[in-house]
């Protein structure tokens, strides 16, 4: 089938059949479709959407354009989790071990930064030695013996998605829920899990800004998932202010580390990482509730054990053996710090996210296209909550960047993304709705 006759259907409404669909993903992984035709194609259902069973067929498309993994030899139920992408979610740094700790297997494949939100795997990079895209037999016998594996797509898993996804995040596109839907999807289905529990962020620093376009990408999500046979639920959390007090990849590690070992808990971070916990032990049949899912997570990080499973994790995956204990021995630093001032005395009573994860971006810290390298030392940290007193000449945020110019450019513009007020504003729930498939 010709790949601009499926664009050109597709463009005009019609509803694709499950073999134009994969006759186009083909093309997609084996090159015969052009750059521009991926653009073209991921445009037009951007503007037309699929209906279930076009989601459901591209998802298929895409997991079986490389290999499915067969988990089924472990003593232990395998799951994992996914976020749609913010500001400061490092959670997965977190929840994996946490689980993987509970007793669960947690084998997840990460993506890279997309717009103006963080990557796992660009996070990961951060840390020296650590191979992030190792063969699929050093994956299974780091999830084996460690309890879980955070790494990125190899050339042999969902090889179509690598590509889609980094033209999506150049091409304006990225928004589009079935194309979301099918890129999450494709990955965890051809990692080959039992259950998964899905991020849907909402709010200003999200791709989904509104409630109902958010809870419109759960259901999709949660029905294509059970579509294709997986079984999975949602949690929609918010997304209106960074959910860690850093963002950046080397600063969303330490981040991460601080939290894992008890030195610093950022207040919203830690209520999603263990809902997100709790509800991906219930899913694996780990626990009888969710609420005794919160409570053996809780107890797993508390204990340390947690903490354990990632120092393990690092190693195995080659990154240092001391990592958990010395951090800072190992992280990347950016050579200039900036305080970001406050101009006024008052509370933080908003802060518009995507101008911080574009301020990230500008620091070198994401991608404007797809072969972009990353800077990994560079980020915004101590970023003050919604809620925060602050008075004129104390620090909202201080910024890491490579040098002054830099720097000072991205100090303005987190300046410029916060809202001082005079009254404290009301505290927004981290955790906004759960939601379980249909009947």
């Amino acid at each position: 089938m010709l790949p601009q006759e499926i664009i050109r259907s597709k463009r005009d409404g019609h509803k694709l059949s499950a073999q134009e669909i994969a006759s186009f993903i083909e093309g997609v992984t084996t090159g015969t479709v052009s750059d521009g035709q991926v653009g073209a194609f991921a445009m037009a259902v951007f503007f037309n959407g699929m209906s279930r069973d076009e989601a459901v067929a591209l998802t298929l498309a895409m997991r079986d354009s490389g290999d499915v993994l067969d988990w089924s030899d472990l003593p232990g139920p395998v799951t994992d989790k996914h976020s749609t992408g913010g500001v400061g979610d490092n959670v997965s740094l977190m929840v994996a071990p946490i689980v993987a700790a509970c007793g669960a297997y947690v084998p997840m494949i990460s993506g890279r930064g997309l717009g103006h939100t963080g990557g796992t795997l660009d996070k990961m990079d951060a840390i020296p030695g650590y191979i992030s895209q190792p063969d699929v037999t050093r994956f299974r016998k780091v999830v084996l013996e460690t309890g879980c594996a955070i790494i990125g797509q190899t050339a042999d898993l969902a090889p179509a998605d690598r590509r889609l996804y980094a033209i999506r995040d150049v091409s304006g596109t990225v928004e589009s829920v079935p194309l979301i839907t099918a890129s999450i999807l494709s990955k965890k289905l051809a990692a080959g899990l039992q259950s998964l529990v899905l991020d849907v962020k909402v709010g200003n620093g999200a791709f989904m800004e509104k409630s109902r376009d958010a809870a419109a990408l759960a259901n999709s999500l949660v029905e294509i998932a059970n579509g294709a046979g997986l079984k999975a639920s949602a949690l929609v959390t918010g997304m209106n202010e960074p959910l860690a007090s850093a963002a950046g990849n080397a600063v969303e590690v330490q981040n991460a580390v601080d939290f894992l070992t008890g030195r610093v808990r950022d207040r919203r971070l830690e209520d999603v990482t263990l809902a997100l916990a709790a509800d991906m032990l219930q899913s694996a049949g780990l626990v009888s509730s969710n609420q005794d899912g919160m409570r053996r997570a809780a107890e797993t990080l508390a204990g340390g054990r947690a903490a354990a499973v990632f120092a393990r994790m690092v190693a195995a995956l080659g990154g240092p053996a001391d990592f958990i204990e010395n951090p800072e021995k190992y992280l990347p630093k950016a050579a200039t710090e900036f305080a970001v001032k406050a101009t006024e005395n008052g509370f933080v009573t908003g802060i518009a996210t995507r101008d911080i994860g574009l301020a990230v971006v500008g620091l070198g810290g994401g991608r404007i296209r797809p072969d972009d390298s990353i800077d990994h030392a560079v980020g915004i940290t101590r970023l003050l909550q919604v809620g925060a007193e602050v008075r004129a000449g104390e620090a909202l945020a201080l910024v890491h960047a490579r040098n002054a110019s830099d720097a000072e450019a991205a100090a303005a513009a987190v300046l410029s993304a916060y809202t001082i007020g005079a009254s404290k504003p009301p505290a927004e729930k981290a955790v906004i709705r759960r939601i379980l498939p249909r009947g």
